[in-house]
């Protein structure tokens, strides 16, 4: 995913507000996650996240990213 969408930005901001949940699809491998900030990183922007479980970050650069949904 290159570019996300103005929808799909709405809905990650909204996510990052409220604390919920997101399932982000990246090279076939699902990871459901609490985004907590988007950044500006190595030239691209990158989404600042963690386990809802284990609470471990992860950074994911949007570029890499297959698909993003909110879970509602």
């Amino acid at each position: 995913m290159a570019q996300l969408t103005t929808e799909q930005y709405d809905a990650l901001e909204r996510a990052i507000a409220m604390g919920q949940r997101i399932v982000v699809m990246r090279r076939g491998t699902e990871y459901v996650v609490v985004p907590e900030r988007l950044r500006i990183a190595q030239g691209g922007e990158t989404l600042e996240a963690r386990n809802p479980t284990t609470g471990d970050r992860l950074a994911l650069h949007l570029d890499e990213i297959d698909t993003i949904e909110v879970v509602r």
